[in-house]
């Protein structure tokens, strides 16, 4: 009978509480409605306000958990305040990779075996978090992102000389889980900027997060998608050498830079505001400003959580964090280019070409290059290597990546070619080296080379080499040009006799002799 009564009774609690939240009807109505004294549906409505819940908590719960929670309020608060005690570390150890709210409360349970059900747990951690307005965002985990972003505002810096400003922007990071923050100064928006102001965030948190998450700035994005976001292809090199992975923020989702754009409006008024009055005459200048004010925003207690930005991120982060590389990330350029029907790409930047293994002629490939190497992918698959160099207009090429037909001077090279020329006689051998100084691709180069060699399958030695010595002459050391003149005999006329024809007499043609005269000449007359 008890059992009977005592359901009813939680059903007419339950019914009082969604009357309250669902309709008009006063205390009164409710409690004539339910067959109730008005006095005991002010204290079932009175109990289930304090203790934060709603008709939607207790609609699930228990009969006993809810007659435990309207009848025994002294219990029930001091149970309240051993569990509000543990929010604090309960906050940070949710931080931690694996840890969830039901491990965190099988725990609590064991401690306290007459401490909340799950349900009851749950709710209450969770009106704490939104009423305590603690800034941190609970749901990053320790290690798992940093947040990036250049700030809407800008910096100035002044030349000394002109007294003129020049804008800078401000790069700001920030780790999800411990609100740790970096802050920078660079001259620009561009991608070699962005680029060491990441870099420098992570040598700054001595570490590397398991995702790095950007705006949808062109440094970072080349096309922004909700769903598959093109990454710029120096910062995806940059996130490989680095072993993490880029998350872009989605398109128009603001709540997914929440903590960032958090970060940049405190970054604002501590920093900002601080250096407002003040004027730099560098880059180093400012940011040393800025380092010195970051270390004491790091390491100032965060409003009702009594701990540091530092001290949390000591604490719970930088263990989490995967350890920097050896080296730091070096520079590179990238461009999307055509091999060339010669198996060679053309790199404009230092107008030069590179091989490839000739069955990709005519593809398009991926270039990325630092100030000493050039790698040449194709579908993301290396396919090329090279030094880079310096000579303009010239040919690298891997004889590796030459066809099979094109390999007839595998065993020729620039010394052995010379060696040959010299044998023959000294002007060979210096048109020889005049040639594979030349612009044209080694192949042709070789075949020229050969072709000037052979030569003396049809000549002697002495006439090639007078031939040469007159290419050298005329600075025209090409095979036709060297050939041609062995054809009509010409390597043996002196070139005294081609530049010392004498004019023939003429009446209209004066001498030497008429200038020789000097001014005492008698001047032709025009009359």
């Amino acid at each position: 009978m008890r059992k009977k009564q005592k359901k009813r009774s939680m059903k007419k609690v339950r019914e009082s509480i969604r009357l309250n939240e669902q309709s008009k009807l006063s205390q009164r109505q409710i409690a004539k409605a339910l067959s109730l004294s008005r006095p005991t549906v002010k204290e079932y409505i009175t109990q289930i306000a304090s203790s934060g819940l709603n008709y939607g908590n207790i609609q699930a719960m228990s009969d006993e958990e809810l007659l435990e929670i309207i009848s025994n309020k002294s219990n029930k608060n001091k149970r309240l305040e051993i569990l509000q005690s543990k929010f604090m570390k309960f906050a940070k150890e949710l931080k931690r990779v694996g840890v969830t709210r039901r491990i965190l409360w099988d725990e609590y349970i064991q401690e306290n075996p007459d401490g909340f059900s799950y349900s009851q747990f749950c709710h209450h951690f969770q009106k704490w978090q939104k009423s305590s307005d603690v800034v941190m965002h609970f749901d990053h985990k320790a290690g798992d992102k940093l947040f990036v972003d250049f700030t809407g505002k800008k910096l100035s810096i002044t030349d000394k000389i002109t007294g003129s400003s020049q804008e800078v922007e401000v790069f700001v990071a920030v780790l999800g889980a411990s609100q740790f923050t970096y802050v920078q100064a660079v001259m620009s928006q561009k991608k070699e900027d962005w680029l060491r102001a990441t870099e420098n965030a992570l040598q700054y948190i001595q570490g590397v997060p398991s995702a790095i998450v950007p705006d949808n700035l062109k440094s970072a994005v080349t096309k922004a998608d909700k769903y598959e976001p093109e990454i710029n292809p120096e910062y995806l090199d940059f996130s490989r050498h680095y072993k993490t992975t880029i998350l872009p923020t989605r398109p128009y989702s603001p709540r997914d830079k929440a903590m960032v754009e958090g970060a940049v409006r405190i970054v604002y008024s501590w920093i900002f505001a601080r250096l407002r009055n003040e004027i730099f005459y560098s880059l180093e200048d400012l940011n040393r400003a800025i380092y010195e004010l970051l270390d004491d925003y790091n390491s100032r207690k965060m409003q009702k959580l009594d701990i540091s930005r530092m001290d949390l991120f000591n604490e719970i982060e930088r263990s989490e964090l995967q350890p920097l590389p050896v080296n730091k990330y070096e520079l590179k350029h990238y461009k999307n280019l055509t091999v060339q029907f010669n198996y060679h790409i053309y790199l404009s930047d230092d107008k030069h070409h590179y091989s490839v293994p000739f069955r990709y002629k005519g593809k398009q490939v991926e270039v990325l290059y630092t100030d000493r190497t050039i790698d040449i992918y194709y579908k993301n698959v290396r396919i090329a290597f090279h030094k880079r160099s310096s000579g303009k207009n010239r040919y690298t090429t891997n004889p590796d990546h030459m066809p099979p037909k094109h390999r007839w001077k595998d065993n020729w090279d620039p010394d052995k070619l010379i060696s040959w020329g010299r044998r023959i006689g000294p002007s060979v051998e210096t048109v020889i080296e005049r040639i594979l100084g030349g612009s044209q691709h080694p192949e042709q180069l070789y075949k020229t080379c050969m072709g000037i060699l052979n030569l003396t399958k049809n000549y002697s030695n002495i006439k090639l080499n007078k031939a040469c010595s007159r290419a050298l002459y005329y600075e025209n050391c090409s095979y036709k040009f060297i050939k041609n003149m062995l054809q009509n005999g010409m390597e043996e006329v002196q070139e005294e006799y081609l530049f010392d024809n004498t004019l023939p007499y003429h009446k209209n043609i004066r001498g030497n002799q008429y200038y020789e005269k000097g001014e005492d000449n008698e001047q032709p007359s025009y009359n």
